[in-house]
């Protein structure tokens, strides 16, 4: 059981932004922008790989309401999910962070050198 399920059961509390009954969109204890969101299915799916097409059509959805609610719709944000290990993920259900509130920079990976992974 992961830290999200535990959060969808109430286990946990969570700051929450919109929750219907398929996807729980909260905000992350550990923000990297004004505003740092995350979105969730209630169903255990494990990444992206995993995820079926009908979960992702109601999360798209939902995730674009989530935008709007924050105003985010207006001026852009940033939509991300890491996909195993390799791909940064730390808490594996499936999970996309929404990011925004302000211009967002993308320097994070400006320190690595392409050539360490050829």
């Amino acid at each position: 059981m992961t830290i999200f399920t535990k959060i969808i059961n109430g286990e946990i509390p969570c700051n929450k932004v919109l929750e219907n009954d398929d996807f729980l969109a909260f905000h992350d204890i550990n923000p990297k922008a004004p505003i740092h969101i995350l979105i969730i299915p209630k169903v255990e799916v494990e990444n992206f790989q995993q995820v079926t097409p009908e979960i992702m059509s109601g999360m798209t959805t939902f995730i674009q309401e989530v935008a709007k609610l924050l105003g985010l719709d207006k001026n852009g944000y940033r939509l991300i999910t890491n996909n195993g290990s390799d791909g940064g993920q730390e808490v594996m259900h499936l999970h996309f962070h929404l990011l925004g509130g302000a211009k967002l920079n993308w320097n994070h990976l400006s320190d690595s050198d392409s050539k360490n992974y050829i």
